[in-house]
């Protein structure tokens, strides 16, 4: 039950996050300032979408769902990455940083799938 509901709100924060770096011109500019190149931003966009499905799939299927883990952690680690290549400051890394911790529990409560 817990990881049911982490996954709906990590499938809504990854879903949320993905749809302005297709559309906003203010994400155009953000991966400009990170360093990153705009074809990154695109893939890092289909990546998140692609992680909201798994995880909401995931609901039925834990295999999916440990997977979607899997490709939250990776995510995070780059964000939080990006922020110390910034010299942000913690404040700025903290959701990074939460939801680093919830796809760590979605993939420790869904592991036993991926593994037999």
């Amino acid at each position: 039950m817990l990881s049911t509901i982490i996954q709906i709100i990590l499938a809504f924060m990854f879903f949320k996050a993905a749809v302005p770096k297709f559309t906003s011109n203010q994400q155009v500019e953000a991966f400009e300032t990170y360093g990153y190149s705009q074809w990154f931003r695109n893939i890092t966009a289909i990546v998140e979408v692609g992680t909201a499905f798994l995880l909401i799939i995931g609901i039925w299927k834990q295999q999916l769902a440990a997977i979607g883990g899997l490709l939250v952690l990776a995510t995070m680690i780059g964000a939080i990455f990006t922020h110390i290549k910034l010299k942000d400051s913690f404040s700025n890394m903290v959701l990074s940083i939460a939801l680093l911790v919830l796809g760590v529990i979605v993939l420790w409560q869904n592991s036993s799938a991926l593994l037999g």
